[in-house]
């Protein structure tokens, strides 16, 4: 009898132990099964990869979607205005029309041009020289005449056929600056005369 109590005992103690270990188990199992629960739902942040700044207003670098207008040079036209009446054009030879007009096509107001840089009769606006003048028997053909009064702002005097002979006078410049009249007996007067009538400086005459 006293071998059937030690043995029962024994079982009882074996038994009691068991049960605490399963206990133990199980309470590691749910504590790591916790833990790897946990770690799933809020994970390890993961760097973000930067993107573009598209908000208005920010201040995204990067190449532009448009290009500079140009490189023209002058005054730029401000919205509704008209370059005469941004830039003082007094004493310029050119019509206010014409000058608003490349304000118009460039975006930029054209630099002031003075009288007196031009020789000539000045164009009327809305006119052409050949239109002011008569330039019959110039040899010229009409689209240049106008082309010099519209790049200049005056017309040409009119050249004779068979009288364009000598030097070709320079635009704002007398026949005696272009060339050494030294020794010609004609007046200085009368030798520019002929560059203004007919476009050219006539050969030195000596005695």
């Amino acid at each position: 009898m006293r071998v059937r109590k030690i043995s029962v005992f024994t079982l009882a103690t074996v038994a009691a132990g068991l049960a605490l270990t399963a206990c133990d188990n199980g309470g590691s199992d749910n504590a790591s099964s916790s833990t790897t629960s946990s770690s799933v739902a809020t994970g390890t942040p993961q760097p973000r990869t930067p993107e573009a700044n598209t908000a208005p207003g920010s201040s995204h670098t990067g190449t532009p979607s448009g290009s500079p207008r140009g490189t023209s040079s002058g005054t730029p036209v401000k919205p509704g205005a008209k370059c005469t009446d941004q830039v003082d054009y007094a004493g310029d030879p050119r019509p206010n029309a014409d000058i608003n007009s490349i304000g118009q096509k460039t975006g930029f107001c054209p630099a002031p041009e003075k009288a007196g840089a031009s020789s000539g009769t000045p164009v009327k606006p809305g006119a052409k020289c050949t239109d002011q003048i008569d330039y019959a028997g110039d040899p010229r053909p009409n689209a240049d005449i106008n082309s010099i009064g519209q790049k200049t702002g005056f017309c040409p005097a009119p050249e004779k056929a068979g009288a364009s002979s000598g030097t070709p006078v320079k635009p704002g410049t007398k026949c005696t600056d272009q060339i050494d009249y030294a020794g010609d007996t004609r007046p200085n007067a009368d030798i520019n005369s002929i560059g203004q009538k007919t476009g050219y400086c006539p050969p030195v005459e000596r005695r």
